[in-house]
């Protein structure tokens, strides 16, 4: 039996082996650049993403368990049918469901010189309420949970107040935004440990203007669970400011959020079937729920709808792809990832053949490179001999890298991607209410498509 075994999976090996080799012909890089130049005009020309979008963000935000979000997901089948899908179909998902209410208040009191001064302010998504009067307490500043541990003894009844900037220093907002998002999602449960009664954060963000910036919170049942809240980036430095002047003053937090029971929704699935080898998948995609703020432009409708371009400029440009493209727009990304986490239960139990997951989530903004995730270094230097193809949509690199926190969880794909915009105006924007279509810029969001849809090409003509 083993020596069986050895004989039937060598010409595996060798299959692998060899479709892994980097791009070298001449003549075939010549035909590819071609096609590629087809998806950068047609894309540039129609700007049918462009048009897309701006219905898409018309719905309004598209949080997981909304109408809104309902709405978005039918719009996005129809569309996916209308452009000639060879099948298209919702797949159930059952989803976080939180509301924010239309109660929003912190203000000053207990201060003659602040008493009735309004902050902008913002709950973060899967915060509870408070009771109807509100809460009142006086705030404690801290960096970090580190500085948070040596106050302990001084948090109990208070409001502890997150003040940690994303650091400006940085070229990589998006290592800057990691670095500081952890006040955000875990400062409610540190605050508690210590007898807290809220909590209220600098909003994560590289805009200075009063915006706040949302975005997911998490609570553990063994404390208790207090009220959370983002402060705009020039709220908080007032705030810092005036509790150095003012100690005693203290800060009263009124909001009517709630989480309810888990809805049903779905995540959205078109494919164009290979005509060579249909059991080999390429995936591409973004997902559809956004905050409840703003329109999700950004964040993450220009992804979708780069997703759906692909296939529509396959379908557009008549190319037949030898392996299957499917888009996969899924749910609930923003506060739950239950949408990635029934897809990749499908993957992995359909008998298709994982091949290549392209994921777009950065923003519509100029592109820039590929991140790729695999184990392979043979298949990163097969993808990065491509780079003289995806240069014409303004791709400069393909570089090692996480892939996403969707198509991340597809398991035994041989590459995972995740497409690398600009980065410097994305924190300006995300989770707030300045994530609006009108900071949405038609070339930059079609040569996004078409960048993907090269890559996508490639993987389907070239295979990993």
């Amino acid at each position: 039996m083993k020596r069986f075994f050895i004989i039937l999976t060598l010409p595996l090996l060798l299959i692998s082996t060899s479709t892994a080799q980097p791009l070298t012909d001449s003549i075939k890089i010549k035909q590819y650049k071609k096609v590629a130049q087809q998806f950068v005009s047609s894309a540039l020309k129609e700007r049918k993403g462009y048009d897309a979008l701006k219905n898409l963000c018309r719905i309004g935000p598209r949080l997981s368990g909304s109408r809104n979000s309902l709405i978005a997901i039918n719009w996005a089948k129809n569309k996916l049918i209308e452009m000639g899908s060879d099948s298209v179909w919702l797949q159930p998902v059952m989803v976080t469901h939180w509301e924010r209410g239309d109660i929003e208040q912190a203000g000053i009191i207990n201060s003659k010189k602040f008493n009735g001064i309004r902050l902008h302010i913002s709950a973060l998504g899967g915060s509870i309420g408070t009771p109807p009067e509100g809460i009142a307490g006086r705030i404690i500043e801290v960096q970090n949970f580190e500085e948070l541990k040596e106050k302990k003894d001084s948090v109990k009844g208070k409001i502890v107040f997150f003040n940690r900037p994303l650091d400006q220093s940085l070229l990589n907002t998006f290592r800057g935004y990691g670095e500081a998002v952890d006040q955000r999602v875990y400062g409610a449960i540190e605050a508690a440990k210590y007898g807290a009664i809220g909590v209220i954060i600098r909003s994560i963000t590289t805009k200075y203007d009063t915006v706040p910036h949302t975005g997911v919170m998490h609570y553990v049942d063994s404390l208790p669970k207090i009220p959370s809240v983002a402060a705009g980036y020039l709220d908080a430095n007032f705030l810092s400011r005036i509790i150095k002047e003012d100690p005693n003053l203290k800060l009263n937090m009124l909001l009517n959020c709630k989480t309810l029971p888990d809805a049903k929704s779905f995540n959205v699935i078109g494919e164009i079937k290979g005509s060579g080898h249909p059991e080999e998948v390429i995936v591409v995609g973004g997902h559809i729920d956004s905050w409840d703020v703003g329109q999700g432009a950004h964040d993450d409708g220009a992804g979708c709808i780069q997703s759906i371009e692909v296939l529509d400029l396959f379908k557009r440009l008549h190319i037949k792809p030898k392996r299957t493209i499917r888009c996969v727009l899924f749910i609930n990304e923003e506060n739950g990832s239950r949408g990635s986490k029934e897809y990749s239960n499908f993957a992995e139990n359909s008998g298709e053949i994982n091949l290549a997951a392209v994921e777009s989530d950065r923003g519509g903004f100029t592109p820039k490179g590929f991140n790729i995730r695999t184990d392979s270094s043979r298949i990163i230097e097969k993808v990065k001999s491509w780079l003289p193809i995806l240069e014409k949509a303004g791709i400069d690199w393909i570089r090692k890298g996480g892939s996403g926190a969707d198509v991340g969880r597809i398991k035994n794909a041989r590459a995972l991607f995740s497409y690398v915009p600009d980065n410097q105006r994305y924190f300006d924007l995300h989770h707030s209410a300045n994530d609006v279509f009108e900071t949405i810029h038609p070339r930059e969001l079609e040569l996004g498509s078409a960048a993907i849809a090269i890559l996508v090409y490639l993987l389907s003509e070239e295979g990993l």
